[in-house]
């Protein structure tokens, strides 16, 4: 019996495909505990609208990350923070800190997606890598200022 597999399934296949399986396994095991449908022509149609949907989906967030590993490139961010002797600061700069910085400047990224390996704890320049999607990424310019 054909079936197209609404959940990954271990030793099986991942969501979305369409495998052979016996007849009772399908009836009795995947479809009931939501994990499989039956391959109908109408399954099978919604199945690759929804792919289509996805793949749209998937497209559209790539050009977003795109345009705005291009505002990145452009862009360095002044941040000030109060240091002692020596340029080390009291507290350091963290991710959050960056992301809230760059919403200032109208640019959402999300905290995680900034890899910072371990806050900023000195005055200084520092380039820091962001990833804003598979196969997408951009380094941001900083400069940490010290105030008295």
């Amino acid at each position: 019996m054909k079936v197209i597999l609404l959940k990954d399934v271990k030793n099986l296949g991942k969501k979305n495909d369409v495998i052979e399986v016996a007849e009772g396994y399908a009836r009795n095991y995947l479809i009931p505990r939501g994990l499989a449908a039956e391959a109908s022509a109408g399954n099978l149609k919604q199945r690759e609208q929804e792919l289509a949907t996805q793949s749209r989906k998937r497209q559209r967030e790539e050009e977003q990350a795109r345009a705005i590993a291009q505002k990145l490139a452009g862009l360095r961010l002044q941040i000030k923070a109060k240091a002692g002797e020596g340029g080390r600061l009291f507290g350091s700069v963290t991710s959050a800190d960056l992301a809230k910085e760059l919403e200032r400047h109208g640019i959402t990224v999300d905290k995680r997606r900034i890899e910072l390996e371990e806050p900023i704890k000195h005055v200084g320049s520092y380039e820091i890598p962001v990833k804003l999607y598979p196969g997408v990424q951009a380094t941001l310019a900083v400069t940490v200022v010290g105030e008295a």
